[in-house]
């Protein structure tokens, strides 16, 4: 059995070799992080021992814990109030829960921050009951610790190839928080220390475009630890605020603006018609952040909203790019469907998989689709191994090994493929990552035998196959 690959190919960043180490601190070899958008503190808990850590996830990103403003959308999660670890998903307790319950199953948890801004305008009580008005947040920040750079209207940033004006300008008109001075810093380098004191392993820094290099420098510097950070850095043509400049701090989020990705244009144009995917053989020859400081992603909470709307076939295709190359780190969205951009999340943020397919009232559950959670034990097990017995007989077609680990073969052409592939694994039979689940030693897809570094396969056009050496059901060979 074999599925269109644009529905069964999330294996985009998880086939192709890393080629540069990565310094300190590591996101380790279980890099794969699933975003559990708007999921509660004790349903992420949950899922973390029931299918995250048995998967083979690395890391679970979790919504802002700091108190927001009130209402359902998604986006007040992006508005904070103050540092108080009270959101629509939990308390402190239950947030510390979560990170004890994902750590007992082998999953450490990054953190949503926000250090560039805090609410939009409106005056209102925070959902821990913390009171504010637009620029005044009492006990935490006062007008003098927003920075006002005089642009009318409302001091937004207007001109994106001004980088003083990206820095120093309101995002969105959300309150921009003068981290050029020491009081700012010192209170979110606190904040950061707090959530690192309950055992948080990484954080990823919203809109941290929007603050200078230098600011972020120092604000993390001031960190007891080193938590492996991912940092929002979008990516656009000539602008002066680019992705590179935050390299120093940790891994960056290469992404364009304008919804267009660097790594994954070039794999979408790959697979769009009149492309070539055996182009993506040198696919680190680009001169983007190398793959020991990125941190890739097809879809997160914004772009997905922004997809839905007149873009939505653009985004079904992208589902082919999670997993292809094989960049340090890659993100996941788990998410829930919606039927306009303001929705939040379903069943007051109790994440549910337990339905049809794998989700339940209203949740998406991607994380648990059998091609996303098989493709993350294909890279988990083929790690770093090097590319090898490269073929590609079409511009469309393409196949090739990751050592003696792994082997890949993908046909995006419009009629079948049939052949003997050569690969270094040892004999025996593995199951597809793609389209089955090793269970009791047997494949609940397709499977494929190799003996002497040989095998044969019939890939349906439109479709891959993936087998990797921790799938192997059996020993045995079986006569032809």
């Amino acid at each position: 059995m074999s599925l269109p690959l644009l529905l069964a190919l999330p294996l985009v960043f998880s086939l192709f070799p890393q080629v540069m180490m990565r310094k300190s601190p590591s996101i380790g070899s279980r890099n794969v992080i699933v975003q559990m958008f708007e999921w509660s503190w004790d349903s992420i808990a949950a899922e973390c021992t029931s299918f995250l850590g048995p998967a083979g996830y690395g890391y679970v990103q979790a919504s802002p814990a700091q108190e927001h403003i009130t209402g359902s959308e998604w986006w007040t999660d992006y508005q904070p109030v103050s540092y108080i670890l009270t959101s629509k998903r939990g308390n402190r307790t239950q947030f510390k829960n979560m990170i004890d319950t994902c750590h007992e199953a082998g999953v450490k948890v990054i953190a949503d921050t926000i250090f560039n801004h805090m609410t939009g305008i409106a005056s209102r009580t925070g959902v821990a009951g913390s009171t504010y008005t637009h620029y005044d947040y009492p006990g935490v920040y006062e007008p003098q610790n927003f920075h006002y750079c005089g642009l009318e209207p409302n001091d937004l940033i207007l001109n994106w190839d001004n980088e003083e004006e990206v820095w120093t300008c309101q995002l969105d008109g959300l309150a921009d928080l003068a981290t050029d001075t020491e009081y700012v810093r010192g209170r979110l380098a606190e904040y950061a220390n707090d959530l690192i004191s309950l055992g948080v392993d990484g954080m990823r820094l919203d809109s941290a475009k929007s603050i200078s290099p230098t600011d972020l420098a120092n604000i993390t510097s001031r960190f007891t630890s080193a938590p492996y950070l991912t940092q929002e850095v979008v990516y656009g043509d000539g602008q002066p605020v680019t992705p590179e400049m935050y390299r120093v701090i940790g891994d960056v989020q290469e992404e364009f603006r304008s919804i267009r990705f660097r790594y994954t244009t070039a794999v979408m144009d790959a697979f769009s018609v009149g492309g070539s995917i055996s182009n993506l053989q040198k696919l680190d020859d680009q001169g983007w952040i190398n793959s020991s400081q990125a941190n890739v992603f097809v879809a997160n909470h914004d772009t997905e909203r922004l997809w839905k709307y007149g873009l939505s076939g653009f985004l079904f295709s992208l589902k082919i790019l999670i997993f292809l190359h094989s960049m340090i780190s890659v993100t996941i969205l788990s998410s829930y469907s919606f039927s306009n951009f303001d929705d939040g999340a379903p069943n007051n943020g109790t994440g549910d998989c337990t339905g049809t397919g794998g989700s339940g009232d209203g949740w998406i559950c991607q994380h648990r689709w059998v091609a996303v959670s098989g493709m993350t034990r294909f890279r988990n097990d083929v790690g770093k191994t090097e590319m090898n017995n490269w073929v590609s007989p079409q511009p469309n077609q393409i196949a090739f090994g990751r050592g003696n680990r792994g082997f890949v073969a993908i046909n995006n052409d419009d009629y079948p493929w049939s052949t003997t592939f050569m690969t270094s694994l040892r004999n025996g039979t593995y199951c597809d990552a793609i389209t089955g689940v090793v269970s009791s030693r047997s494949c609940t897809g397709s499977s494929f035998t190799v003996s002497s570094g040989r095998f044969k396969a019939n890939i349906p056009p439109r479709s891959a196959i993936a087998i990797h050496s921790s799938a192997r059901v059996s020993t045995k060979l079986t006569r032809s």
